[in-house]
């Protein structure tokens, strides 16, 4: 606040945006990305970065921008919640049970109409402990099995209705039958008093929604719901305190912390309108994307994970999730549940994150962010509403997830989305942890599903990497093709210390495909020898690490479609 008589610099701190400008354009002109011709100001459209929403994020927050009115009401630690799932209903409930016993303080159930709903809450206090449903499939019948449980259940369990979710996840389902469904089933909550509803945004986040249609998914999908308790006789307060909203939270935290403050703003102004006097608070359960979640190298998904929860509890969520960082590959095993909800302690007990309410709030970046994805949620709320009029068409909002999902696609084909360990630094020497199937992978297309594609099958045949000069020299271009060929399932063969075209040729060993890596000044001294003298020898297809040239076939440099050169290098190595 400018009129606060708290002042934590001193007056040789206080520095102009001016100053700050002239600072990081210095910067910039010596890495040759501003010219001396460019204005200091250049500097911020040389940093924003984009989002899949068009919202600009700067390198540096300025006062004077929005504030948000709705903090979280959660105080002190979130919800640790554990995702409980599997055929074996007694593996089930003893992973229920190990969690409870570890920490974790609610249940998420995935169940389906096969699942034997008490033996897998068999001990599990249900009075101390919230279970939170999760049935696309069978809704009535799994929520008929736990209200029938004996003894009282805590008031934090949701029966998890999500009829519209369901359909989103092109589960059939009518929509008569879904909100007779609805209705009788929120009110045998009511009788029990719990909740009865879920609005699952991940069924969006999963397909490879934005932020923003995140946000509209949710709102579009808490209002249907509010009209339809509302029709049954609740008012609109008691029908949005029978709501918990799902979201995702990935390991981009800024935007992750910003979209469950934005939830919120959103939430607020959807009840202000529908005149709710006293407030109501968004209920959120955050749970950490499973798309983001990679095959390969499976074990960098613990610092995901950890990210994402992190920002998941400054943005007030009120339940957290971290899925186990063995779940793209399966089932996951026991040490990777004991993994997941560990972090949760790491981040309430030893880093004392919870200690402090909306930690975020107050900071220009975040605040601005905030309002900014508030709005675009908004906008997003409002198409949804206007097409939903005549009926529940998902056909446009899944063609706007589409073109979100290719721009994405085009992003992590070109390496500006890096993926650890699968577009970048990849290990094709490692053994994946074997892990049973598990179908809720089915409901989802991970970020690094192209990259594993190729991985899941790689070529025998190796690439020549053909290094020019020195090890000083040539490991640098050297180690950026051999990590983009692997990428892709490819190995490489390493010419190593050259100094000439003799060595290269006699280190050569007649694979089908070679690859030039090596200094610019190389390359013009002795390139095209190299590549004249390798075809001579057997070479077919000839790949240059860095610009192209008319000496050789293709080339790779930073910005290239790593999926297509990948699959053209494939194609030659068949």
């Amino acid at each position: 606040m400018t009129d606060s008589p708290l002042t934590l610099a001193q007056p040789e701190d206080a520095h102009t945006r001016a100053e700050w400008e002239a600072a990081t354009a210095a910067v910039l002109r010596k890495q040759r990305r501003l010219d001396d011709n460019d204005p200091d100001g250049a500097v911020w459209d040389k940093l924003t970065r984009t989002t899949l929403d068009g919202i600009g994020i700067t390198p540096l927050g300025l006062p004077g921008g929005p504030a948000t009115a709705v903090r979280p009401t959660r105080h002190g630690a979130w919800d640790i919640r554990s995702l409980v799932s599997g055929p074996d209903a007694k593996l089930a409930n003893e992973a229920a049970l190990v969690d409870l016993d570890g920490g974790v303080t609610s249940l998420w159930l995935a169940a389906d109409a096969d699942t034997d709903v008490a033996a897998t809450l068999k001990d599990v206090l249900l009075d101390l402990a919230p279970v939170v449903l999760d049935a696309p499939s069978a809704t009535t019948a799994v929520a008929e099995a736990f209200l029938a449980l004996p003894g009282a259940k805590h008031p934090d369990s949701n029966l998890g209705i999500d009829p519209l979710g369901v359909m989103l996840r092109d589960i059939p389902l009518a929509v008569d039958e879904a909100v007779a469904e609805l209705q009788s089933l929120a009110r045998k909550a009511g009788q029990h008093d719990i909740r009865a509803l879920v609005v699952d945004a991940t069924a969006a986040h999963d397909l490879g929604a934005s932020d923003a249609q995140e946000l509209g998914w949710s709102i579009a999908v808490g209002v249907a719901y509010l009209r339809w308790l509302t029709d049954h006789g609740l008012s609109v307060a008691d029908a949005a305190r029978q709501i918990e909203f799902r979201y995702a939270a990935t390991d981009e935290q800024f935007p992750t912390i910003a979209k469950l403050r934005a939830a919120r703003v959103i939430w607020a102004r959807v009840l202000e309108v529908s005149g709710v006097e006293a407030p109501v608070a968004q209920r959120q359960h955050a749970v950490t994307s499973r798309p983001m979640l990679s095959k390969y190298d499976p074990y960098v998904n613990m610092l995901r994970g950890t990210v994402a929860a992190f920002a998941a509890g400054v943005g007030g969520a009120d339940a957290v999730t971290v899925l186990p960082f063995d779940s793209a590959n399966g089932r996951p095993d026991g040490f990777g549940r004991r993994i997941a909800r560990n972090v949760n302690h790491l981040l309430i007990d030893e880093s004392h994150v919870a200690a402090v309410a909306d930690p975020a709030g107050g900071a220009y970046a975040v605040e601005q962010l905030t309002a900014d994805l508030a709005a675009a949620g908004w906008v997003e709320f409002q198409q949804l509403e206007s097409e939903w009029e005549g009926g529940h068409d998902f056909d446009p909002f899944r063609a706007r997830i589409a073109a979100v999902v290719e721009k994405r696609e085009t992003d992590i084909a070109r390496r500006k989305r890096p993926l650890t360990g699968v577009s970048e630094f990849p290990n094709l020497a490692e053994t994946l942890p074997e892990r049973d199937a598990d179908p809720l992978n089915d409901r989802v297309r991970r970020y690094a599903a192209s990259y594993e594609a190729l991985r899941d099958e790689p070529v025998a045949a190796p690439v020549f990497l053909a290094t020019l000069g020195t090890i000083a020299q040539h490991t640098a271009r050297a180690t950026f093709v051999s990590n983009l060929l692997a990428a892709g399932g490819i190995a490489v063969e390493v010419a190593g210390a050259t100094t000439g075209v003799d060595e290269l040729v006699a280190a050569y060993g007649g694979q089908a495909v070679v690859c030039l890596a090596g200094t610019d000044v190389a390359y013009e001294e002795w390139g095209a020898a190299a590549a004249a003298a390798l075809r001579e020898a057997g070479a077919a297809h000839v790949i240059v690490a860095g610009k192209p040239t008319d000496y050789v076939d293709d080339s790779a440099a930073m910005g290239v479609d790593a999926l297509a050169f990948l699959n053209r290098t494939r194609e030659k190595l068949a």
